[in-house]
């Protein structure tokens, strides 16, 4: 069965949101050809998203194959997005938060982009607004230390929010990393890539999972394993 596109969505405690977000991506995935897949990676939670996957294969349009891959604990998003890519089968890949904050508009332009030979598309955030400024500062800064213009760009406010052809897919499973640092690794793959701008859609329940704490974990990972 040749599947069009996968949709990587990681998860930890989203089980609500993920509840109202995945009705939303069956009626755009309607348009598609061939099949699709969603696969949801569940990162350790805690919260009843077994359940709410459970309910939604049974009600899932036939065009769309709904796979779960549960991690034995929660490892972190860099580690549930490679585990998710892994189990990937479509010539086409998105990720897309379980949050909903990840508009579904954004990856219908990203499809179109694809189609005309980009390799790697890529969201940007427009509008950071609602973070602190110290926040703010903190990332500018972590990325201006990261980059490497020589060979590669890590862009600010380029997220996981994006959709790469399945050779691009395959180099990132390539890589040998343990410790994966995903932001640095796409920039490090190359390939034909374009950044769209986009405003992220307000949570309709629960709380960022991000904090500073995360955050720094996620900074130190990167200088120590990709710098």
């Amino acid at each position: 069965m040749s599947i069009y596109l996968s949709i990587v969505i990681p998860a930890y405690n989203e089980a609500p949101v993920l509840d109202q977000f995945l009705p939303s991506l069956y009626c755009a995935l309607a348009e598609l050809p061939d099949q699709q897949e969603i696969v949801i990676v569940d990162d350790g939670s805690r919260d009843n998203l077994r359940e709410v996957f459970q309910a939604h294969l049974a009600a899932c349009p036939a065009h769309i194959a709904l796979r779960l891959v549960q991690l034995s604990r929660n490892f972190g998003k860099e580690a549930a997005l490679s585990a998710g890519l892994a189990n990937t089968q479509g010539r086409i890949v998105a990720m897309m938060d379980a949050d909903g904050q990840h508009p579904i508009s954004v990856l219908q332009e990203m499809l179109a982009l694809n189609q005309q030979g980009i390799d790697m598309v890529v969201g940007v955030q427009a509008n950071r607004s609602h973070e602190s400024w110290l926040a703010r500062s903190l990332k500018r800064g972590f990325y201006h230390f990261m980059q490497d213009t020589h060979r590669y760009e890590i862009k600010p406010n380029a997220g996981d929010f994006r959709l790469m052809s399945r050779k691009v897919v395959d180099a990132l499973l390539a890589l040998p990393e343990r410790q994966r640092f995903m932001k640095g690794l796409y920039a490090w793959v190359g390939f034909k890539t374009v950044y769209v701008p986009f405003e992220a859609h307000e949570r309709q329940e629960g709380e960022s999972k991000f904090n500073y704490a995360s955050l720094l974990e996620l900074a130190l990972i990167g200088i120590t394993s990709f710098s």
